[in-house]
């Protein structure tokens, strides 16, 4: 009786509304109303026989039992769109398509060359690669609208039902452009830092509480001029046509600094290293397209950036 009550519309509502952690925000994705969202998550609730989202202040939240239903919901769903895309591969004669999440840095140095050897093997699958910041590439991923994600371990509490195989460590680094003043400072550094602006990653990305630390450790609580970002089309332009400093994990601007276009400051930034590596749902079955592209990832980790 259950799986008769339960139709499509429930279970897109509700991963929708998970992902928004709003009844409004997730109406205006759908492009329904309001009501019509609440009318459709009561609906589940009443088939499931418990809530799925609670009351959490002016908001909502999901609740244990929703994160347990999120789970098979957001599965239920990537296996009816793999269903559909299967029919396109006969169609069209094209390969499953390969949804992939990669952090800037992921995708400035690993997937190229992970890319290249994929296209050598002929699997003929299409590949989508988004970037984007950490936290949100892992919910994509929980709710399956990505297959893996190359990006930085999340935290404990957001590895739940997700499983990491770790592929090498990545510090921070302090970039500015070549012939900046701080690169042939003969003093400390820090005692210079609030004197230009600073590039700070976005609160809510994943390096920012090891960058805070980081600045804290040295003697610095607070800086007069702070602009946050996650584009590194923005940082690397900024920094080269200024005297600005971007806090920037070194993958990143890896390619500048071998190109003398930006330097690194004399800093000693090996406290902030974290590991990186494959993040993918726990029980998903990887398409062999998938892990041929995991294992050109693998290769591609090891020759660019290999494990310290």
């Amino acid at each position: 009786m259950i799986d008769s009550r339960v139709k499509f519309r429930h279970l897109h509502t509700f991963v929708e509304v998970a992902r928004q952690k709003s009844i409004g925000r997730a109406a205006e994705a759908l492009r329904v109303s309001q009501p019509a969202v609440t009318k459709t998550i009561r609906e589940l609730e009443e088939a499931l026989g418990v809530a799925v989202f609670e009351r959490d202040g002016r908001g909502i939240r999901i609740t244990r039992y929703g994160e347990v239903f999120l789970r098979h919901a957001g599965a239920a769903l990537t296996a009816l769109r793999q269903g559909i895309d299967s029919v396109s591969q006969e169609l069209f004669d094209a390969g499953p398509p390969i949804r992939i999440g990669a952090l800037p840095t992921v995708s400035t140095r690993i997937m190229p060359k992970a890319m290249t050897a994929f296209l050598a093997a002929g699997t003929g699958s299409r590949v989508k690669i988004v970037t984007g910041e950490n936290a949100v590439l892992m919910e994509q991923l929980r709710l399956g609208e990505l297959d893996l994600v190359v990006g930085r371990l999340a935290a404990p509490e957001k590895m739940t039902a997700l499983s990491f195989e770790h592929l090498y460590s990545e510090q921070v680094v302090c970039v500015v452009r070549s012939g900046h003043p701080l690169t042939t400072l003969g003093h400390s550094v820090f005692e210079s830092f609030g004197s230009y602006p600073v590039l700070m990653p976005s609160r809510g990305s994943i390096i920012r509480p090891t960058v805070e630390q980081f600045l804290i450790t040295n003697g610095i609580s607070s800086l007069p001029t702070q602009i946050e970002t996650v584009s590194d089309a923005f940082g690397r332009a900024f920094v080269r046509s200024s005297d600005a400093i971007w806090i920037i994990s070194a993958g990143v601007v890896a390619a500048d600094i071998e190109d003398g276009l930006l330097a690194t400051l004399p800093i000693d930034t090996s406290e902030t290293r974290g590991p990186v590596g494959l993040t993918i749902r726990a029980d998903a079955v990887s398409s062999r397209p998938l892990s041929i592209l995991m294992h050109t990832i693998r290769e591609a980790a090891a020759d660019i950036m290999p494990p310290r």
